[in-house]
């Protein structure tokens, strides 16, 4: 048996298919039968019949080795090296599959029951068919440390080892090599449709930052599966200089939710919303009924009024504006306690009188109502009060 010179190319011979096929066919052959020559049958001189061809071959140990020349064990040793480089074929191509399947997953958004097969300082390693991927920690759902809040994140990945968690492939890169998953994007997946504008959820502190504190939901499962952040403006009507002075993780608070980005799987919370704002709450209260604060019940000032900071140029431009007839601070006040230092100002939720509005402006704790006369509605003064902002710097 010979290799033919085109079998031979490259130093290959056959295709990686045809190879292990080829590779089969050598695998189940007699190496022996190798070195065996041709008879010629037209030759009555060197045709014999030799008694060992007719009497039956005992059989050989199930076990045993060929005995083989020199020469055969090379070719043997050529047989098996020409195997494991056709298994390493297999398994590149294999894998080039599966990191095909990994961008499909990615480009798809599908969710995938990852096995989890350990943990490093960062986060999980999660397997994906025959590659591993990483999973970092902070995209671990927020369920399992909200159910066992003594534990440490270690300690959490060490329990998670072994089992399946539902995953979203977030970065697939194989010239890099680069696999990452999230827990998170899988959850929000399953249980984000059921989150809305105005829902109000009991929810527990997470981390808490400068700028604000996360707080994961809980839902009727009893579970917490999405996590949102309440901005440091929407933690309470007071002033808070640090959060921190106020929540703290592990904390249980009522929140709901003013805002959803879909699009980059965001909710925004609010504490503060679910009590009124304690200015429209006590407008009568901290702004005087018996004209102590300078202003008659006819609306006509017994003094002139000093507007809060940059307040008097609004006013002048407010007045400029089409469809505005009169603008005029009447009343003042002074709160209790301090919601902002700098200047505010929006439209009261009083209803009009004929066709004059009220306005509020609130710097630290003093507070001014300014009667707004004019022929625009309600949205027509939203938006001049809006261009009026955008003049002044």
């Amino acid at each position: 048996m010979q290799f033919s010179a085109a079998a031979t190319a490259n130093g290959s011979p056959y295709s990686s298919i045809s190879r292990i096929a080829f590779l089969s066919n050598l695998l189940t052959t007699d190496v022996s039968a190798l070195k065996t020559p041709q008879l010629n049958w037209n030759s009555a001189t060197n045709f014999c019949i030799c008694r060992s061809s007719l009497t039956p071959k005992k059989p050989s140990p199930a076990f045993s080795t060929p005995k083989v020349s020199t020469s055969d064990d090379s070719s043997k040793t050529q047989l098996l090296n020409l195997i494991d480089e056709d298994e390493d074929v297999v398994r590149q191509a294999r894998r080039s599959a599966d990191w095909k399947a990994a961008r499909a997953h990615y480009e798809n958004g599908i969710v995938y029951q990852g096995r989890v097969e350990g943990s490093n300082g960062g986060g999980l390693l999660i397997r994906f068919y025959s590659l591993v991927g990483f999973l970092p920690y902070p995209q671990l759902s927020p369920s399992h440390s909200c159910k066992e809040p003594d534990k440490s994140i270690q300690e959490i990945a060490k329990a998670l080892t072994g089992t399946l968690i539902s995953v979203k492939v977030i970065h697939a890169e194989e010239e890099k090599r680069k696999l990452i998953f999230s827990e998170k994007e899988a959850t929000w997946s399953k249980y984000s449709n059921s989150v809305k504008v105005g829902n109000i959820y009991e929810a527990r502190v997470g981390s808490v930052e400068d700028y604000g504190a996360f707080a994961h939901l809980r839902f009727p499962d009893g579970s917490y599966h999405i996590t949102g952040l309440v901005h440091v403006s929407e933690v309470s009507w007071d002033l808070v200089q640090d959060v921190r002075d106020i929540l703290n993780e592990g904390d249980e608070v009522k929140v709901k939710v003013i805002g959803v980005d879909r699009n980059k799987s965001r909710v925004t919370l609010s504490i503060k919303q679910l009590e009124e704002d304690p200015l429209l709450e006590t407008l009568e209260k901290v702004i005087p009924q018996d004209d102590s604060g300078g202003s008659s019940s006819d609306g006509t000032s017994d003094y002139v009024i000093e507007p809060l900071p940059g307040l008097e140029t609004i006013v002048q431009e407010l007045q400029r504006e089409d469809g505005v007839i009169d603008v005029k601070i009447t009343r003042q006040g002074f709160e209790k306690r301090v919601v902002s230092q700098d200047l505010q100002l929006w439209l009261s939720n009083a209803p009009p009188n004929g066709n004059q509005f009220t306005l509020l402006a609130r710097a630290g704790r003093q507070v001014q109502e300014i009667q707004l006369v004019t022929s625009l509605d309600q949205d027509g003064i939203k938006f001049a009060l809006q261009r009026v902002l955008e003049r002044v710097p």
